[in-house]
């Protein structure tokens, strides 16, 4: 029966080892070695790579730091106005989507007022006309009544 004490293989009750266990014990103890140094350099190429990953981080961090005091930099020397030119801004919108119903209401009365007026001037020429007709009937109308009236002078004349 084989028994694993700290490493090495024995036999129980046997008092000798013989040179091929130890040849087998020997190289089992080379490659925990081995792969114990590999363990080593892996946790510290690990360790060395974290360790540059976190200093590049750190870089990155004050990097992104720096660009955002920049940014606000440059955003307070692009317009120092900033303020003032987007409130007119704002009110150039807001007056321009009041002006374009009024701009329609005008156009409407506009047209009204076209309308209205042309009505108006064929009213004002229909009347033109009507007062025309009626000072050619009124002068034909004192006409015949001055005929009349001469015509009554004439007779009563004649009476006499």
């Amino acid at each position: 029966m084989k028994m694993k004490n700290s490493g090495a293989m024995s036999f129980i009750g046997s008092p000798t080892k013989s040179a091929s266990e130890d040849k087998d014990e020997e190289m089992s103890r080379t490659v925990l070695s081995a792969f114990r140094a590999k363990e080593e350099e892996i946790e510290k190429k690990k360790m060395e790579v974290k360790e540059r990953v976190q200093a590049h981080l750190g870089r990155v961090e004050l990097e992104t730091k720096r660009l955002s005091e920049i940014r606000e930099e440059l955003e307070t020397l692009e317009d120092p106005k900033r303020k003032e030119v987007a409130y007119i801004r704002k009110r150039i919108d807001t007056l321009n989507k009041e002006l374009r119903p009024l701009g329609f209401t005008c156009q409407k009365k506009e047209r009204e007022y076209k309308e209205s007026l042309d009505a108006f001037n064929e009213k004002n020429k229909e009347k033109a006309q009507l007062v025309a007709k009626l000072m050619e009937l009124v002068s034909e109308s004192e006409k015949l009544r001055f005929k009349k009236l001469e015509e009554l002078s004439k007779h009563i004349e004649s009476l006499k």
